[in-house]
């Protein structure tokens, strides 16, 4: 895996749906997300890595009931919104809160083990308003002009259920979407 270069998305395989990713302090990569997806600045990404570590610069606290969430189902298709940090770029999000997730994903896991910071700056790979490719072949196909494709282990069509999202309260949590984990 090569060192990410200023203003390079990358496309990659998740567990859930294929994404688009770049570091998340390169506003000129940011903005080129924004641009491929056809997508709302308004509209947040969220931070991925392979742990919860390399995360929690991002965000100010994980409650005690959030890290329960997270022993029992990271990785894995889940996504929590917390509180930001002032290390999180508003550019990836304009809310006082930022969504991560760590996929339970091989490929992924190779990915951030290996960016600067073990993290990325990710949403969907598609354009808004669109189904996320389902594959290496498609996501080459639609996106090799724009972004980086890396090619998974194994090209096995994705099922495009996205993460569940919730929002980690002071208290307690409140489910966003419901999606890959059922909570």
């Amino acid at each position: 895996m090569p060192d990410l270069k200023k203003g390079e998305v990358l496309a990659f395989k998740t567990d859930t749906v294929w994404g688009f990713g770049c570091l998340p302090n390169d506003i000129e990569a940011i903005n080129k997300i924004y641009e491929i997806k056809k997508r709302d600045t308004k509209k947040p990404l969220i931070l991925m890595s392979y742990d919860i570590e390399p995360l929690k610069k991002y965000i100010l606290e994980i409650p005690d009931y959030a890290k329960e969430l997270i022993k029992n189902h990271l990785p894995g298709g889940l996504t929590l919104i917390f509180k930001k940090s002032k290390m999180c770029n508003n550019i990836i999000t304009s809310y006082d809160t930022v969504g991560i997730r760590i996929p339970n994903s091989i490929d992924f896991f190779n990915i951030a083990k290996n960016v600067e910071g073990n993290v990325l700056a990710t949403t969907s790979c598609n354009i808004s308003s669109e189904k996320p490719v389902k594959n290496y072949l498609e996501a080459k196909e639609k996106f090799s002009h724009v972004a980086t494709i890396i090619k998974p282990i194994e090209d096995s069509e994705n099922e495009n259920i996205p993460s569940t999202v919730i929002l980690c309260e002071k208290e307690n949590y409140k489910v966003l979407r419901k999606g890959a984990i059922e909570l």
